[in-house]
């Protein structure tokens, strides 16, 4: 090779040209890329077995002849093609290469691929493995077994209650009594569930009740549950719920008061809900107004000082729904309602219970899953008294003997006015409560069943009788359970006692 620039020796013109230059691109000249040898695969397989097989049995056998290399021979260069083998079956061993494909002619032939492992007989050989796009997966001719689990059977782990309970040698235990739709003998004749809604004026939709309503707290050592659920007969006549529910807190701390009120309107008066719920509006704000001296007087349990109290608030809470009736132009009687109330104290340590009312309804107290009757019983005294009873002696200190007196009645004097009929009697009771009793006040749709039906009794004892109160929907199924014949509104409070 010249130095960089300068010209070549050698004749300028056609003709040959430096050495370098036609070594390197001479056709005549063997390619320099591949060696000499054969590489193919089955060359270097041949070479390695040849090699290990080098100092064992057969080793001076003569060997045959090396293969010419057909690059070689004249002509254009032949490469070794790429070695296509079909993938070895378990019956079927490789078919041999030929020239065709590749393998230059009088080479070795390829050794046999290692045979399969003996395959199991029947008797060991595991299930066929149903095809399909749920089938396992096949691991050639063989199978793999699921493990086995770690739990043997029938030990399965079990929750921590059972563990606990199984601990215990108590035994778990059993669930609570689902509610029952009715008792008695025969179901209901309405439907359980509501069928038609009351009718509704566009100019007066304060007026519209809701169907049920459903009500809880906690307070001090008693647990409150309040509901009021229109009756079977209302739901299927589109009538409104007459009975009327009201539940407020006055105050905060141990100072607390809370007045759960409930009333019922009269049966035949068209605006019958709508009187119970303003007098149980107007008995909310008087206690409210006046809850600071209820609630010291029920924490030291002056009992008098409370009757003659809510005495005082009861009845000018009834005069003024009188008033409001003559406003309106209707009669006295037909706007009226009954009216039941229940005081609580916020204090844990008061576990006095103060109930106060007008009309009839219900007071009941479950103890030791027995039920107890507590509604306060008044008397009309009827007649003159009786001798011992507050009557007069039948003769003077002197031995002078009284005039009898011939129960001629006296008429009436038309200068004085008519006597006002006569009122519902004022009804007062205090109640000590105990841990674990129950207090239910209830309005007569509930209190007539709750004294007629045994099984109900029952049925409630059995379910309100267990260590903790039930929540508000368990409450309401409790209260719904229905007994054929009675189809009134169910207004019912309860309270448990911790």
């Amino acid at each position: 090779m010249s130095q960089q620039g300068g010209r070549p020796t050698g004749p300028t013109g056609p003709g040959p040209e430096d050495d370098w230059w036609g070594q390197l691109y001479d056709d005549a000249s063997d390619d320099t890329g591949p060696a000499p040898a054969a590489d193919s695969l089955d060359d270097r397989f041949a070479s390695a077995a040849g090699a290990v097989n080098a100092g064992g049995p057969g080793a001076d056998a003569p060997q045959p002849p090396p293969a010419p290399d057909p690059r070689d021979a004249p002509g254009t260069p032949v490469l070794p093609t790429q070695r296509r083998t079909p993938p070895p079956t378990p019956e079927a061993v490789p078919p041999t290469p030929s020239s065709g494909t590749g393998a230059p002619a009088g080479s070795p032939p390829a050794p046999e691929p290692p045979s399969d492992p003996p395959r199991p007989d029947a008797a060991t050989a595991a299930p066929a493995v149903p095809s399909g796009p749920t089938a396992a997966p096949a691991y050639g001719a063989w199978t793999p077994v699921a493990p086995e689990p770690l739990t043997p059977a029938g030990d399965e782990p079990e929750d921590e209650a059972a563990a606990a309970a199984r601990a215990s040698g108590l035994g778990p235990l059993p669930p609570p009594l689902p509610s029952r739709a009715y008792v008695g003998t025969r179901p209901p004749t309405y439907d359980a569930e509501p069928t038609a809604l009351p009718a509704a004026d566009p100019d007066d939709l304060d007026a519209l009740v809701p169907d049920t309503v459903l009500d809880g707290a906690r307070y001090g050592a008693c647990t409150l549950r309040a509901v009021s659920v229109r009756g079977d007969s209302a739901r299927y006549r589109g009538e409104p719920r007459r009975d009327a529910l009201l539940t407020a807190r006055f105050g905060a701390g141990e100072r607390a008061l809370v007045l759960v009120a409930l009333a019922t309107g009269v049966r035949t008066a068209p605006g019958a809900h709508l009187a119970a719920a303003e007098v149980c509006r107007w008995i909310g704000a008087a206690v409210g107004r006046s809850h600071e001296r209820l609630t010291a007087d029920i924490r030291a349990a002056r009992r008098a000082d409370l009757k003659a109290g809510l005495h005082r608030l009861t009845d000018r809470g009834l005069g003024k729904l009188r008033a409001a009736a003559t406003e309106q132009g209707l009669d006295p009687d037909d706007y009226a309602a009954t009216l039941r109330c229940l005081l609580l104290s916020g204090d844990p340590e008061c576990r006095t219970r103060v109930f106060f009312g007008v009309g009839p309804g219900g007071l009941f107290r479950l103890r030791d899953r027995e039920w107890q009757d507590i509604e306060p019983e008044v008397t009309e005294v009827k007649g003159e008294p009786v001798l011992g009873f507050g009557s007069p002696p039948h003769e003077t200190p002197d031995g002078d003997r009284l005039t009898m007196d011939l129960g001629i009645p006296t008429p009436p004097s038309p200068y004085e006015p008519a006597p006002e009929p006569p009122r519902e009697p004022f009804r007062f009771r205090t109640s000590v409560a105990r841990p674990g009793d129950v207090l239910l006040m209830c309005g007569t749709g509930f209190a007539e069943p709750l004294r007629g039906e045994p099984g109900l009794r029952a049925h409630l004892a059995d379910r309100w009788s267990g260590p903790e109160p039930p929540g508000l929907t368990a409450y309401l199924a409790d209260t719904q359970v229905r007994v054929k014949g009675y189809a009134d509104d169910r207004t019912a409070v309860a309270v448990w006692e911790a």
